[in-house]
């Protein structure tokens, strides 16, 4: 998603996350309170407690990589009703998210599980 890489799940920490957390703190996060394996090829997004600041770890073969966004005006629409909870998105979500827009998308064209040939 943010690199080259291949991206199976997208995870939102839901609630508020300590950001003097680093690549460390949170890859703890990850596999003790969400259950889930900081190497695998996921993307971990968190949030700040103002919603104003993002922290995305990934895996890349040899590393974790730590994206980090600062926004200078305005807020994440960060869902807040599930504290301490994981939320499965898609790439598509997180990218509205990451465009200041909510998860759910009423407008946008829905994707297309199926085809016919015509």
């Amino acid at each position: 998603m943010l690199g080259n890489n291949i991206v199976d799940n997208v995870y939102l920490a839901c609630g508020v996350t300590d950001f003097r957390k680093n690549i460390d703190g949170l890859a703890i996060i990850v596999q003790e309170s969400f259950n889930l394996d900081p190497f695998s090829r996921c993307l971990f997004v968190f949030s700040n407690r103002n919603k104003d600041k993002l922290k995305i770890l990934e895996w890349e073969n040899d590393g974790f990589w730590l994206h980090y966004k600062r926004l200078e005006k305005g807020k994440f629409k960060w869902p807040s009703n599930k504290e301490g909870k994981t939320l499965n998105i898609s790439q598509r979500q997180l990218r509205w998210l990451l465009d200041g827009l909510t998860l759910e998308q009423k407008q946008a064209h829905k994707p297309v599980t199926e085809r016919i040939i015509i």
